[in-house]
């Protein structure tokens, strides 16, 4: 009977230390939002459009893989849009060909928070994957401005890839742009002329961010390429997404 209570305490012991151990870790656990978009229509093409898929499958097991937790918010909530460009065969990547196949993400899609209901105080960082969605609404929408202020003056970082980036175009802090005097990089006006874009898009990203200020600069086409400043890390086009990731990651660790 002894030897039966001694296990009894020993099994109880461990089972709590375990517990608590879980507890630690979830209290501990980064928690990064994703901010997508809710617009499909491709201007007055009769396309549609969205968000990239490689923007956010590569990230996001960047980051799921080193045990951040992500929650993904749109304007609309629900299930965001998909670029059918992202997802052909010829732009797959092994990223994304999990994405396909990830059930669980694809849920999670379907169930997306409105961006009117995030509270900035509950995450560490902010990442916004492109696709040419964004330059509609996410640029336009006075949620995701005052969201990304936020985190940027409660000292968080902001993550944005390819044509994300626009979505910095209104966004201030302090009565001045967020991007002036900063080193940022995104879709280039070559790579939106090599998809024949530049007179469907609302915008050129590369001429509003120096309009604003910014110090622009690119890589070349459709190569990888990221820029950090401070807080703010932007990438040039999806081959960026995991570089973009990459470095949030490491801003998280420090």
């Amino acid at each position: 009977m002894k030897k039966i209570a001694l296990f009894v305490i020993i099994a109880l012991t461990i089972n709590c230390a375990t517990t608590t151990a879980q507890k630690v870790n979830k209290k501990n656990m980064k928690k990064v939002l994703f901010v997508v978009t809710s617009h499909d229509k491709l201007g007055n093409t009769g396309e549609k459009t969205g968000f990239w898929t490689e923007e956010l499958a590569a990230p996001y097991y960047a980051l799921a893989d080193k045990g951040v937790e992500i929650t993904i918010a749109t304007p609309l909530g629900g299930q965001p849009p998909i670029d059918p460009k992202s997802a052909d065969p010829a732009s797959a990547t092994e990223d994304t060909k999990r994405f396909d196949a990830d059930k669980v993400l694809l849920e999670k899609l379907k169930h997306t928070i409105k961006l009117s209901d995030v509270n900035p105080a509950d995450y560490d960082a902010v990442f916004y994957p492109g696709g040419h969605g964004p330059l509609w609404d996410l640029a336009e929408d006075k949620n995701s401005a005052a969201l990304i202020t936020a985190f940027y003056t409660q000292n968080k970082p902001v993550s944005f890839v390819c044509h994300a980036p626009g979505v910095l175009k209104d966004v201030k802090v302090n009565g001045e742009f967020l991007v002036k005097g900063k080193k940022v990089t995104g879709f280039s006006n070559a790579e939106e002329e090599a998809v024949g874009l530049t007179k469907i898009v609302p915008f050129l990203l590369e001429d509003a961010l120096q309009k604003d200020g910014a110090i622009y600069s690119k890589g070349p086409n459709w190569e990888p390429y990221a820029v950090e400043d401070g807080l703010l890390i932007t990438g040039q086009n999806p081959a960026s997404s995991k570089l973009v990731a990459e470095k949030l990651l490491q801003k998280l660790n420090k």
